[in-house]
């Protein structure tokens, strides 16, 4: 993990809701010796880290994403990730691979998201069953259930965290809790969707507690960052994912393009 910030290896570009510190947070503690990793907040008005007025943040995080991806850009990183999953429910996982594919024709900069690197990361882990847990309610965990299936997981759980006042005060305690008690002896895996959730400090102990894969919007977007950056470090405690270079072969680099 990180001691001191520098950028020989790489730069990774995170888009980031307005009012979370959790992604800078996890971001600067997970990322290997000679990765940087840069923020830009996206445009969305209300209060934040709340379940108020989610769709309308998500809908102005889109309406303003080019200008905010430009801004990202200009610091020349190796791969932008829009780092939230919430987001991308709205679009579905067609839109969400729109977009990717939009962004990236227009600035040359591969671009992921935490919702398809989630998806990628449970096909690289040989997933079909899984449960999904969130701090949403429970419309938008059943929209991130249909969003899964979609890419043709059979979801057989779907669960959110009661009693949510602001997902950025949640602790590492209630996020090990749910995972538990989302998780089900059918499902291959458990997913923990929002970026605003502490949860990389967990997985690698709720792994081992549960004896399957258990992956985060966050750890899944770091992973397919580092994948795509062409960065196999090794990332400890946050599960196998990001532990085991087994994931991140190095036929899955991708260089930064011209712009079109």
């Amino acid at each position: 993990m990180n001691q001191t910030i520098s950028d020989w290896r790489a730069r990774i570009g995170f888009l980031i809701p307005p009012g979370t510190p959790t992604v800078e947070r996890e971001m600067f503690q997970a990322a290997p010796q000679g990765v940087s990793v840069h923020f830009n907040r996206m445009v969305a008005r209300g209060d934040v880290g709340t379940l108020q007025n989610l769709q309308q943040r998500a809908a102005s995080q889109l309406k303003h994403m080019d200008e905010t991806v430009d801004l990202l850009a200009s610091v020349e990183p190796n791969v932008i990730v829009l780092a939230h999953t919430a987001t991308s429910y709205t679009l579905g996982s067609a839109g969400d691979t729109a977009l990717s594919k939009k962004i990236e024709q227009r600035t040359g900069i591969p671009f992921v998201t935490a919702l398809g690197s989630a998806a990628d990361a449970l096909q690289a882990l040989g997933v079909r069953k899984l449960a999904v847990c969130t701090p949403y309610d429970m419309a938008l965990t059943l929209r991130s259930k249909a969003v899964f299936e979609e890419y043709g997981f059979e979801v057989v759980n779907a669960q959110c965290l009661p009693d949510v006042k602001s997902i950025f005060e949640e602790t590492p305690r209630r996020v090990y809790g749910l995972i538990k008690s989302a998780n089900r002896s059918d499902a291959d895996a458990v997913f923990v969707s929002g970026v605003g959730l502490p949860t990389l400090s967990v997985l690698g102990m709720a792994e081992a507690d549960l004896g399957k894969p258990v992956l985060s919007s966050a750890c899944a977007m770091l992973w397919n960052a580092l994948k795509t950056a062409g960065i196999a470090t090794p990332v400890t405690g946050c599960g196998r994912l990001l532990e085991d270079s087994i994931y991140r072969p190095a036929g899955a680099y991708r260089p930064v393009q011209a712009r079109t």
